[in-house]
């Protein structure tokens, strides 16, 4: 990995989630005394991505800048347990989030009064749904943030396909009846790795996440480029912003690039949350950018802890 040393920092923790073990990282700031208390900040991976990737980079440098921090597997996904392996359902990963609170809220140097939460693409639409009916989180942020629901009802930016959920979901249909008969399970893969594959995948997205994921940039080897084909029944019936407006008070964050062709999620979930909430630009980047490239995660950092200074007080 080019940007690896910051996993490296976290120490190895677990914690439950009804009967499950998830495995995270817990980041901790310069000069730690464990007999004051911090604020605190969840940190939700991308799909297809693990802990040691961006959502330990972000840890690591809010832990720089006075926050306790936790990225954290998802269920069934990466170091932690759950079966079927690499299901990705918007329900239990926000569950997981939940679950994360719960953790931090035993640490008896977290200010259990001051949790936030970020995440980054999906765990950032993930995140937004959470803080919805999860009242311990003070405030959340958004990173490039993605609505998995409308990908999979409508296909990825730049797809134009006819009918694309319907199709999507007869997928399933036949993923789940040979996975009932007692056959293999089904799996689609997360980004294209060929050039065969990336000729398949208009996207912008797609190729820019190929290349953080599959190449020497940011490759780590639990993070295995597959989910469960039957997993898009569950995507296709989630709307991350569903009650977003329900938020208010508490603030929300939504940090993007000017470049990024998934900005129209972004901007629908700015739409339809009421204030306090803001959208930050970074200018020149991409949607992949802010996962890692120093001179835009800067910013984005930078932004961060103003809003969680500012929100957790």
């Amino acid at each position: 990995m080019l940007y690896d040393t910051h996993y490296k920092e976290g120490k190895k923790v677990s914690f439950k989630k009804f009967d499950l073990t998830i495995k995270g990282l817990l980041f901790l700031p310069d000069n730690f005394d464990e007999n004051k208390k911090y604020p605190a900040v969840v940190v939700v991976h991308p799909g297809g991505g693990v802990k040691e990737q961006c959502s330990s980079l972000y840890s690591w440098n809010l832990a720089k800048k006075g926050f306790i921090a936790l990225a954290f597997d998802a269920s069934y996904q990466g170091e932690s347990e759950g079966l079927p392996r690499y299901l990705e359902d918007p329900t239990s990963r926000v569950e997981d989030i939940r679950a994360a609170v719960d953790y931090l809220t035993t640490l008896a140097f977290v200010d259990e009064e001051k949790i936030g939460a970020m995440g980054i693409c999906a765990g950032g639409g993930y995140t937004m749904s959470a803080i919805q009916t999860e009242l311990r989180i003070k405030a959340a942020a958004g990173i490039s943030t993605w609505d998995v629901g409308n990908s999979a009802r409508n296909g990825f930016p730049g797809v134009n396909e006819e009918n694309f959920m319907q199709n999507l979901l007869k997928q399933v249909s036949i993923a789940r009846t040979i996975e009932a008969k007692g056959g293999e399970p089904q799996y689609f893969k997360y980004v294209p790795e060929t050039k065969e594959e990336m000729e398949q995948f208009p996207a912008v997205i797609s190729k820019e996440a190929s290349e953080y994921y599959r190449t020497e940039r940011c490759f780590y080897p639990t993070s295995v480029n597959k989910y469960l084909v039957s997993s898009n029944d569950k995507l296709a019936a989630f709307d991350p912003f569903l009650n977003i407006e329900t938020v208010s008070p508490r603030p929300i964050l939504l940090i993007v690039g000017s470049k990024a062709d998934t900005i129209y999620f972004t901007d629908d979930c700015y739409k339809r949350a009421k204030e306090p909430k803001e959208i930050f630009v970074i200018e020149g980047a991409t949607h992949v950018d802010l996962y890692d490239k120093p001179q835009f995660v800067s910013q984005a950092v930078q932004k961060l802890t103003e809003f969680f200074n500012k929100s957790l007080g």
